[in-house]
């Protein structure tokens, strides 16, 4: 089975790799082909993304099912999108009823699925600040999770945050089933592969 996720560019290099680790454990003898389509800037809209996903589900060695994740907050303003249900619901217009394509988001942004190692985030930045709020995904586009996370490394007057660098180091040397508990647009998005794939949902 091969499955095409559409992602920012700089997720697909961090998360994606925490992800497959995770669910050779879930899904052991079917797990699928994972593809990363990356974009710089933030996923396609509108028509731009209906003619993607038609693309790579027709393509010669076409995808058996479509996932784009989005973050909510993409630094629009006005916001893009009010909250992951609106974030999915939009790009469920856009693309039609394709059976096969289903939207995801990251609530409000990627780094909300990092929240829950708070200490690890400490110890990396040098500093004891507390975390932004017991529930990740309720921090919101007043100051998303990315920019909580680059306060903290900023107060720590060592460097600023990089996600490429950092959001790496601090999934590493921890359990994804920790933060996919506490984040529920997460724990969406890792049972629809695992289901698509025919395993019992978490």
């Amino acid at each position: 089975m091969k499955i095409v996720i559409i992602v920012e560019g700089k997720t697909e290099k961090v998360f994606l790799p925490h992800l497959r680790e995770f669910l050779k454990d879930k899904i052991p003898n079917r797990m699928p082909k994972i593809e990363p389509l990356s974009y710089d800037g933030r996923i396609p809209k509108g028509d731009k993304l209906k003619n993607l996903v038609d693309k790579l589900l027709r393509d010669r060695r076409p995808a058996d099912y479509v996932i784009a994740l989005t973050d909510v907050y993409t630094g629009s303003n006005p916001p893009d999108f009010k909250d992951a249900e609106d974030a999915k619901e939009k790009m469920r217009i856009w693309v039609g009823k394709e059976p096969r394509f289903f939207p995801h988001a990251a609530q409000h942004d990627f780094e909300a699925w990092l929240l829950p190692y708070w200490k690890t985030i400490q110890s990396l930045a040098k500093h004891d600040r507390g975390a932004p709020s017991a529930t990740p995904e309720l921090v919101n586009h007043g100051k998303p999770p990315a920019e909580c996370i680059k306060e903290i490394f900023e107060a720590g007057k060592s460097r600023s945050y990089s996600k490429t660098r950092d959001a790496a180091r601090i999934l590493k040397d921890n359990d994804l089933s920790v933060s996919i508990e506490r984040c529920p647009e997460l724990k969406k998005l890792v049972n629809r592969i695992i289901e698509l794939c025919g395993g019992q949902a978490l």
